[in-house]
């Protein structure tokens, strides 16, 4: 709807919907509507329709939390108007996303120097994580085909019938067949036994999970890569390991760091990680980091400078809000 200015009628206040001559009034709800009304009763009327959400603060069943200290909401609400894309404009903004992903990637056990930079990007959660890994996934595997003169047009990745639907939607999208692992009665993740027989020379990539979202169980990532590390021995194939790690991720390193699933495993390509599905962090903030420089893909990155310097970026979408 249009806001505005406009005042209310002789003796009415804008500020109450209910004794103005706006609560008389039906709004289209699928149109413009002809005539502005005040931003206070626009307001009053979207807050009144809201109420009829549930409340956040019960709603245990969304994959995400839905309270943080109100630091943290002056700390949105201050930087709420920054586009985050423009780095030039807003370099501390960038620098604090790089601090994230260096944090990060030493957490995972990335094999780098104290004063070496992480690779690695902030994402609108873990769904657009996924999305880049899988497509740095795929373009290592289809430039590694041209080299050898042999078709890539058939891609495929192996997970788990339990995996989220954000991989279902990455191979749909991306076109790439997703070969799904049966669960069985009492074993409710992906077996590594079975993942590694459906592998072929047309794999991008193994996708384990750290945190199943139906029960929270971790995969066996180390019994996967050691399976995988014979049968690429074998072959001669190079098949890596994402691991999905949006529910896992920043409890095991914690919890069970002597737990093998990182990249202390070296087929272990990327990690994908939620900042939401733990506790006190709002929705809409994920990440996805690299082992190396190596495993993305260069011609993945896109390099802008119309709006100053000279920008790298790899993400989905263009402008960004700072949280």
């Amino acid at each position: 709807m249009v806001i505005s200015h406009s005042s209310s009628g002789p003796g009415e206040s804008a500020y109450n919907t209910f004794s103005s001559r706006y609560a008389g009034v039906e709004l289209p709800r699928y149109r413009m509507p002809e005539n502005s009304i005040p931003k206070e009763t626009a307001y009053q009327m979207i807050t009144d329709e809201l109420m009829l959400d549930g409340n956040p603060r019960l709603d245990l069943a969304s994959f995400v939390t839905t309270w943080m200290e109100p630091e943290c909401d002056k700390l949105i609400m201050d930087s709420i108007n920054k586009n985050y894309v423009d780095m030039d404009e807003y370099p501390v903004t960038t620098e604090l996303q790089n601090r994230c992903v260096n944090m990060i990637a030493h957490l995972f056990n990335a094999p780098i120097n104290e004063d070496e930079k992480a690779i690695g990007v902030s994402t609108v959660g873990s769904s657009e994580a996924i999305m880049l890994a899988g497509l740095a996934f795929k373009r290592k595997w289809a430039n590694k085909r041209k080299e050898e003169g042999k078709p890539y047009d058939k891609p495929n990745i192996v997970t788990g019938a339990n995996v989220q639907v954000c991989w279902e939607k990455f191979a749909r999208y991306f076109e790439v067949e997703l070969k799904e692992v049966k669960l069985t009665e009492g074993y409710y993740v992906m077996d590594p036994l079975k993942a590694v027989e459906m592998v072929d020379e047309n794999t991008i990539c193994v996708a384990a999970i750290l945190g199943s979202t139906l029960t929270g169980e971790y995969e066996d990532v180390k019994l996967l890569n050691d399976l995988l590390v014979e049968k690429n021995k074998e072959t001669g194939w190079n098949v890596p390991i994402h691991v999905d790690a949006a529910s896992g991720g920043f409890i095991a390193p914690f919890l069970h760091p002597e737990l093998e699933w990182d990249f202390r495993l070296p087929l272990v390509k990327s990690i994908n990680v939620s900042g939401h599905k733990y506790g006190l962090v709002y929705p809409g903030v994920g990440w996805v980091v690299w082992r190396s420089k190596d495993d993305l893909p260069e011609e993945l990155i896109f390099h802008i400078n119309y709006l100053g310097t000279d920008q790298p970026t790899f993400t989905l979408n263009f402008s960004k809000g700072q949280y």
